[in-house]
């Protein structure tokens, strides 16, 4: 019997179930039917990005260790979990405008902009810029800005495809973190390369270019689930709704992945 074995543990004492199910507390009269379902889509939204905070992390370990087929796996889930919270979406879509409406002005302030942990996503995959934090607690900016002077996703694939011989120039190895990377010639040369004459390294690559492909379905479903349920209007917490979030569509992550497209 192992060490840590507890006679006294139970799947609703390990899982937190009595406390997790009291975090539901909607606001409506009534309450309205629908806040329910409201709360507990963007509740576990929260989750999936707290697990894709954890598992990107994993990923970069694996890839700067070099370690292939664990890269492979990590990444592999990343794109599955980015699949479910593309699917939660059609859930979300059950319910019309006018029963949004019903309780959305309960939501006042709130809004998903203010969703630091997906921020913290969007710096684990690169992005760099003021605007991405300024809005969020001074505390939450300094963890974010801990994210942006480390490696992204993709210096860590880049630092992986390096350690496996491939030529990636070394001023774009030991560049400034905390600027945003630019497309680059030479990294999509050596990209080529890599695609030509190593299939396991070229395995790793189209699993980034499915995770990039997951996170821009996911930003197209999302605008136009708001697109559908408040049109035009304002979003909540002042926002501009469908304009802001149109704003970021088709807009890749890993860009040399996509260029090299056209070169094959």
């Amino acid at each position: 019997m192992s060490d840590n074995f507890d006679p006294a543990m139970t799947y609703t004492s390990y899982l937190a179930v009595d406390e997790l199910l009291n975090l539901q507390r909607p606001l409506s009269q009534g309450p309205e039917h629908d806040e329910m379902l409201f709360i507990i889509i963007h509740q576990t939204y929260e989750l999936w990005f707290k697990q894709l905070i954890h598992e990107f992390a994993e990923a970069q370990r694996a890839m700067e260790s070099g370690d292939t087929h664990y890269s492979l796996a990590i990444l592999g889930r990343i794109r599955t979990i980015l699949k479910v919270c593309v699917t939660q979406i059609d859930i979300l879509e059950t319910m019309t405008p006018l029963q949004f409406n019903a309780f959305r002005s309960y939501l006042s302030s709130s809004s998903g902009f203010q969703s630091a942990q997906f921020r913290k996503v969007e710096a684990l995959l690169g992005r760099r810029d003021n605007k991405m934090a300024g809005h969020l607690p001074p505390a939450i900016q300094a963890e974010i800005a801990l994210i942006t002077a480390e490696n992204s996703i993709w210096d860590s694939a880049l630092a992986y495809l390096a350690k496996r011989g491939h030529s990636i120039p070394t001023d774009v190895l030991g560049r400034d973190r905390t600027l945003p990377y630019e497309a680059n010639l030479r990294v999509q040369d050596a990209l080529l390369e890599v695609h030509l004459k190593d299939p396991e390294s070229s395995m790793v690559c189209e699993r980034l270019v499915d995770i990039d492909e997951g996170i821009q379905e996911w930003r197209y479903r999302h605008v136009k689930m708001v697109e559908r349920t408040i049109g035009h209007k304002i979003g909540t917490g002042g926002s501009s709704g469908v304009e802001y979030l149109a704003s970021t569509l088709f807009a890749p992550v890993f860009k040399d992945l996509w260029e090299i497209r056209s070169r094959f």
